[in-house]
């Protein structure tokens, strides 16, 4: 059973206004920062806000959506509940995307949503959105709260629900005149959560029962060939030691989905990388030919899998997750396990035992990690987008960095070609795919992390989706670094265009439409020079506040990348890439391991 905290109580027994009980709530509950933008139905929570200024800090972002991912950039760098806020009608539905977002990548958020009065909800009221509603589809769980009594455990429930089980985004709708008014708070109330919480009030973690571990430890025992396939559940978990211990006792290979990147060191020699549509050749063989799958809090996500009844089919699979509808949902498993995998894993560390004799299959991994490594033209005079990523991991790996993404090429590469040691240090959307998420996910990040180096390595595309943001970074001292690899294109959807619809361009070039690369004409280079390049990031970087430098000879970069981790403040790397660079291995979408392209 996982105790129910209860948070630090306000013992004062007077009229309390409802906005002022919600703020109090995020302070009781362990909550320092909020990303916050206010508008006509959150004025009451906002001018709260800056009675509780002295232990809860609330950063104004320049786009609720912006504030949404920050909110998460929090929660996926320490584990804790991140927390934003909007007013209602088009505050509140600028949060949506970063909601879904969260849902998918079983991130904990906290959603804020000022609304109308209760009196005219429902009439098309001025800025009226039924918020509830139009999320009730994305969220773990969410609440209009029509009754100020409500509002303390209401947001006890909230911060419940979204931090226990499988996490994820709860809402709270707040309309205006529930946070104008008086009630005596009881921040101790019962939770009402029937069929959540047990009977004494506390949430019954699912464990798995000993004779499950007993036959996961056989099925490894027996294995010939086996991996393991570990996923975000592991970071969420904090498990990443279990399964080190596990790898370490066993010796089995394993790989990671996007999500569980520095579970485990990607620069060990049992290390098979990601696997999956953009994954190593050598990750996808050896699943493909594994008698034994170990998957741990992963999803069988189709961007792993391609087609499904193909994946893994010669193999038994052990499915260990929290959440019992991901198991058998998507790939049955042999033996499937609803536990808590930390727990989990403990449990079988104790017993398991390595498999008889699989150093044929080891030395058969090491083979096509060797044969089929990452790679890419290295003699390309320019900057390719693999050699930049790969030259910030040699000069930062040593620096405790934690590294965002945008959504797109850049974000694979920098997966393939950045080598995490440990969790929490890599924060990308992985699920719903978001453009636009980077940016403020390493704002969020940085402002839990003050002192520690948060690098954002992004695409033109994707960066201009919350460039604003640069404003919060600068009014608000955090010194983020943004990589900028600048291809002028929306990089990923050209590569499908070039592989699959005969490099027909339709609306992936960002430049102005009289140039050649609109129609798909340009040299295949991009154009050399800041001058000749559209936007210049450089001057809109200094616009800002910020730092910024353009460069486009590789002798050039390893200077340019110094200057930006030493620069005082938020920084601006502009580097000119090419545009006609595909992120390679590439299973297509619905194929198979066989079907896998390598040029």
């Amino acid at each position: 059973m996982a105790t129910v905290t209860k948070p630090e109580s306000s013992t004062a027994a007077e009229l309390t206004s409802g906005a002022d009980i919600l703020v109090q709530s995020l302070v009781n509950h362990g909550v320092d920062t909020i990303f916050a933008y206010p508008g006509g139905c959150s004025m009451p929570l906002h001018q709260a806000l800056t009675r509780q200024g002295d232990k809860l800090r609330t950063i104004l972002p320049r786009h609720e959506q912006g504030g949404g991912f920050a909110a998460q950039g929090i929660a996926r760098a320490t584990g804790k509940v991140g927390v934003c806020m909007a007013t209602s009608g088009p505050g509140a539905t600028n949060l949506v995307t970063a909601i879904a977002d969260a849902k998918l990548d079983s991130i904990p958020l906290v959603a804020i949503t000022g609304q109308v009065p209760t009196a005219v909800i429902g009439s098309d009221a001025f800025q009226e959105t039924p918020i509830v509603e139009v999320c009730r589809g994305i969220t773990k769980h969410h609440y209009l709260v029509t009754d100020v009594e409500d509002v303390a455990r209401v947001m006890r429930e909230a911060f419940v629900i979204a931090s226990t089980g499988r996490p994820g985004p709860v809402l709270v709708d707040m309309p205006k005149d529930v946070q104008l008014a008086h009630c005596v708070p009881d921040y101790d109330a019962p939770l009402d959560l029937p069929g959540y919480l047990n009977e004494e009030g506390e949430y019954p973690v699912p464990v798995a029962r000993s004779e499950q571990i007993k036959q996961a430890a056989a099925a490894i025992k027996r294995a010939k060939k086996p991996v393991i396939y570990a996923g975000g559940g592991i970071v969420i978990a904090n498990a990443s030691d279990e399964v080190r211990t596990l790898v370490h006792k066993t010796g089995i290979p394993i790989t990671t989905t996007v999500m569980g990147l520095g579970v485990y060191p990607g620069t060990d020699a049992l290390s098979l990388d990601m696997l999956g549509m953009h994954g190593s050749v050598y990750a996808n063989y050896a699943v493909d030919e594994a008698d034994l799958l170990i998957a741990l809090g992963v999803r069988f996500d189709d961007r792993v899998t391609g087609k499904l009844e193909e994946f893994c089919k010669h193999g038994k699979i052990v499915h260990i997750d929290i959440d019992a509808a991901e198991l058998n949902k998507n790939k049955p498993a042999h033996i499937p396990i609803q536990s808590d995998v930390k727990h989990a894993l403990a449990e079988l560390n104790k017993i398991v035992e390595a498999p008889e004799d699989i150093s044929p299959w080891v030395a058969k991994c090491q083979a096509w990690k060797e044969k089929y490594p990452f790679s890419y033209d290295e003699s390309y005079p320019g900057i390719t987008q693999q050699h930049a990523i790969k030259t910030l991991w040699e000069m930062t790996r040593d620096k405790d960095p934690i590294i965002s993404v945008g959504v797109g090429q850049h974000q694979m590469w920098a997966a393939q070609f950045y080598k995490f040691e440990k969790p929490r240090t890599w924060l990308s959307s992985s699920g719903l795919g978001t453009m636009g998420f980077g940016l403020p996910a390493a704002m969020g990040a940085q402002s839990q992390f003050p002192d520690r180096l948060v690098i954002d390595i992004d695409g033109d595309g994707s960066f201009q989706m919350n460039i604003q943001e640069l404003s919060t970074l600068v009014c608000e001292k955090l010194p983020v670094k943004v990589l900028l690899l600048n291809n002028q294109h929306l990089g990923m959807v050209v590569q499908w265009e070039d592989r699959f619809m005969q490099g027909n361009r339709a609306h992936t070039y960002l430049g102005p439409v009289d140039h050649p690369e609109w129609a798909g004409k340009g040299d295949g280079i991009g154009r050399a020079g800041r001058d000749k390049r559209y936007a210049d990031f450089v001057q809109i970087a200094h616009g800002y506040g910020c730092g910024g430098a353009y460069v486009e000879r590789k002798e050039d970069l390893p200077a340019a990348i110094e200057e930006m981790i030493a620069y005082d403040g938020p920084y601006i790397l502009d580097v000119n890439v090419p545009y006609q660079e595909h992120v390679l291995p590439m299973i297509p979408s619905g194929h198979t391991v066989r079907d896998i392209i390598t040029e």
